[in-house]
């Protein structure tokens, strides 16, 4: 079937002016819809879930983010378990943190659902939250996100380097408009 010139034209327009918008979002395997990838074990110690990502985290040189940045799960002063339900909240829903301290957190979903603990600011997890309502299926996998299957649990280590007010939720699409967010105090 061929199509003319202008239709070509305007579906060209229409992915270049949403390329930007996709270029702050991180993109790996799987999707919101059941196929998210997970980090192997090696990454951060205990993963579970689909098993499709192969991300290995070199951590001595690992981004830096507003809100820290990764760090070895088997090197933490501290493990804080985290459990998220299908009623749309995490457990605990408020963490208080030491700067430069670094974490192990243990994310288990309670629930039959899908879930996640993505770590960020307000700003970006609500600027993710929308993205992932216009794009349901959108791939991402970064180490400050655990997607987890119901019934499993996955590992994140973090190291918070900033005092302040953080905050984490669950961008499954209408999760975090539904209240799955909690707050991390670093002091």
């Amino acid at each position: 079937m061929k199509y003319p010139i202008w239709k070509k034209q305007t579906a060209a327009f229409i992915l270049a002016a949403a390329l930007p918008a996709l270029g702050s979002v991180a993109l790996a395997s799987g999707t919101h819809g059941g196929g998210h990838g997970h980090e192997k074990p090696e990454a951060h110690g205990k993963a579970e879930g689909h098993g499709h990502g192969a991300m290995k985290i070199d951590y001595s040189d690992v981004e830096e983010h507003a809100f820290g940045r990764a760090s070895d799960p088997m090197k933490a002063a501290r493990t804080i378990m985290v459990d998220m339900s299908d009623g749309l909240r995490f457990e605990p829903s408020e963490v208080t943190i030491k700067k430069n301290e670094t974490v192990k957190f243990v994310v288990s979903n309670k629930g039959k659902l899908q879930h996640e603990m993505v770590l960020g600011t307000n700003a970006s997890l609500t600027k993710h939250a929308k993205m992932m309502m216009k794009f349901p299926g959108m791939e991402h996998d970064e180490p400050h996100m655990a997607h987890v299957d119901p019934g499993k649990e996955a590992v994140m280590g973090w190291q918070f380097t900033k005092a302040g007010v953080f905050d984490f939720g669950c961008l499954v699409p209408g999760h975090y408009e539904g209240g799955m967010k909690g707050k991390i105090t670093v002091q």
